[in-house]
């Protein structure tokens, strides 16, 4: 498979982004779409308080026109965008309630299990029309293990999971649009590797467009992307996954989302069960934060150990 269509992608994209910025932050500004900011949280953050939301819109339509005009429209397609754009919705309507009705809480916990889990379906639908290989493969090992219709809710719960965790990490400026953009960047050459095209062409255009939106979210952002922009990327890094037959190496490979989740789960199960916190707060990024790390420094890190474990992750794959 030729590096400079996928290249010629992200830099379509990126451009895509980069000129949707202007035209869409004022729009949401005036809009009054602010960020609402947790009274709990660091105080640093409060003084993004109104700072422009659901900036995800830019990534996803800067994905969606680069990602169209270098696709083939094969099946593999729908099932990418499915994943992105139906995870997106969610996160749209989310986003939308919590700001029309002035309040943290957008769609209620079953509405957005709902929601996630009604796209979720979509996608595994798509699949199983298109013949897909119901097999889980275990990273480095000669391993398989043949699930068969367990296939799909297996996908499913992958895809509620990754999703929400891809959210946690969505707290400070830049923090998921870098990670995002290396954990694709790893999905971008494995699908290469194993020439499934369409999985590289939506990776090149996904990093293209987190990218093009870092140049507006970087500290100190000018947008955040919100459960849009979070949703979205959730739902579209599982669906490459499953398309590259790399299931299980997405946690790997996405491990950054991965301890953030388990964070939360962690914090909330000591709480609940022994009266005591185990991070100063969660998501974790938040406990480096309050143990005096600048938000900076945390997002680096973070970016760092993101780009290792893409590193990981591709090697890992060339023994499969």
């Amino acid at each position: 498979m030729e590096l400079n269509p996928i290249l010629i992608t992200t830099g379509v994209s990126f451009a895509l982004a980069v000129i949707l910025g202007p035209l869409c932050i004022p729009l949401l500004r005036r809009l009054k779409f602010g960020q609402q900011i947790r009274q709990e949280g660091p105080q640093g953050h409060q003084k993004k308080a109104g700072t422009p939301t659901m900036g995800g819109i830019i990534i996803l339509l800067a994905l969606l026109l680069a990602f169209l005009r270098f696709s083939d429209r094969s099946l593999d397609v729908y099932v990418l965008l499915v994943a992105s754009l139906g995870f997106g919705l969610v996160g749209f309507l989310d986003d939308y309630i919590k700001i029309a009705f002035k309040r943290s809480l957008g769609l209620t916990p079953k509405q957005k299990l709902f929601g996630q889990l009604l796209f979720s379906i979509a996608v595994c639908a798509l699949l199983y029309a298109s013949g897909h290989d119901t097999n889980v493969y275990v990273p480095g090992l000669d391993w398989t293990i043949p699930l068969g219709f367990l296939y799909y809710p297996f996908l499913i719960l992958l895809m509620l999971g990754m999703s929400n965790a891809v959210n946690f990490t969505d707290g400070l400026d830049g923090l998921l649009s870098g990670t995002s953009a290396v954990a694709f960047g790893a999905f971008a050459v494995i699908a290469m590797m194993r020439t499934e095209h369409e999985a590289a062409f939506f990776s090149a255009a996904m990093i293209g467009a987190v990218l093009g939106f870092l140049v507006y979210n970087a500290h100190p952002a000018k947008v955040f992307m919100g459960d849009t922009g979070s949703l979205g990327i959730g739902g579209g890094i599982v669906a490459v996954a499953a398309l590259t037959k790399t299931e299980l190496l997405l946690l790997l490979i996405g491990g950054v989302f991965v301890v953030e989740v388990l964070s939360v789960i962690i914090q909330v199960v000591s709480f609940k069960t022994r009266g005591k916190r185990v991070f100063k707060m969660s998501p974790i990024h938040h406990h480096f934060e309050l143990v005096g790390w600048s938000e900076w420094r945390v997002v680096i890190t973070f970016w760092l150990t993101g780009l290792v474990l893409a590193g990981l992750g591709i090697y890992i794959n060339e023994g499969l």
